[in-house]
């Protein structure tokens, strides 16, 4: 189907969903929201299994195919919850950076280079790997017995604070390539002071780069380097962390999955002139249409 038929069919079974929910739910923004989500979501289910299953030779073609019922759902999804529960800033920022999440993970479902898709380790097994490294270490000390458990005792004392904060090694995306790990961090951009986010970004990376295989963290950015604020330069430097931004990202993208998905953007993704009229003038009159700049 092409965009034009995709959104005709998104918006004819959103407008009828809508249309027939009961009032109970439709005067309830987050009940009605959800309703919408899951009836979104259905649509796109069943037009990708339709996808798939007609093009069944061609990795490329099915994710472009995939690619083009994704950007159009999302343009009914946010049309549509915008009639039931207009958008404010903060809102319409953080769904644009799930939507751009997902979005910019497909091409490593459908990868055109040879990579894998890897669970990430538990915060249980890094510890137990730097706890045999720091006792292998200390037992090799020519030091008394009564000085190598002090130490072990200190490890231990310092390790339990690091792991108070309930640590989660588990980023957005994690694949193997070339023998090497790669680890991926999605942010829509930095544009608060979040300290405590930025600080467990750099204790996850250190865990990482502490394990023994080659992990190389990766961070991609929907946002231009300069709309950013300090916080992203701090990560930059840190050493630990390769940082891309806006266009560098899709090139990214493009070097690990073999799919130049920047030009597939702009040969189908139109944001300004595929939402509605009436949704654009939401998102102008409330100075929006700037989180639409992918």
């Amino acid at each position: 189907m092409s965009k034009e038929q995709l959104l005709t069919e998104f918006r004819k079974q959103m407008a009828d969903c809508l249309e027939s929910m009961p009032n109970s739910i439709k005067e309830n923004k987050g009940k009605a929201t959800e309703a919408l989500y899951k009836r979104a979501n259905m649509i796109k289910e069943k037009c990708i299994k339709q996808a798939l299953s007609a093009i069944e030779n061609s990795v490329e073609m099915q994710l472009k195919q995939v690619l083009l019922i994704t950007y159009v759902s999302f343009i009914a999804i946010l049309e549509y919850r915008n009639l039931v529960w207009p958008y404010e800033k903060l809102d319409f920022s953080r769904r644009i950076g799930e939507l751009w999440e997902l979005m910019f993970k497909l091409p490593f479902y459908y990868p055109l280079n040879e990579l894998n898709i890897y669970t990430p380790p538990s915060i249980d097994v890094v510890e137990d790997i730097l706890m045999k490294k720091i006792s292998d270490f200390v037992n090799n000390l020519n030091i008394s017995k009564a000085n190598k458990n002090t130490l072990l005792r200190y490890y231990k004392s310092i390790w339990a604070i690091i792991d108070d904060g309930d640590i989660n090694l588990k980023l957005d995306l994690h694949f193997e390539l070339n023998e090497e790990y790669y680890d991926i961090d999605y942010k829509s951009g930095f544009g608060s002071n979040e300290k405590g986010n930025k600080n467990r970004i750099l204790l996850v990376a250190r865990l990482y780069k502490s394990l023994p295989e080659t992990h190389n963290l990766v961070m991609l950015i929907r946002q231009e380097e300069s709309e950013n604020n300090n916080y992203l330069q701090v990560l930059k430097k840190s050493g630990l962390w390769d940082v891309y931004c806006a266009d560098e990202a899709y090139e990214k993208i493009h070097e690990f999955t073999g799919f130049d998905v920047k030009k597939w953007m702009n040969d189908n993704m139109d944001w300004l002139n595929d939402i509605s009229p009436e949704f654009m003038k939401h998102l102008s009159d409330n100075d929006l249409i700037t989180y639409l700049k992918w």
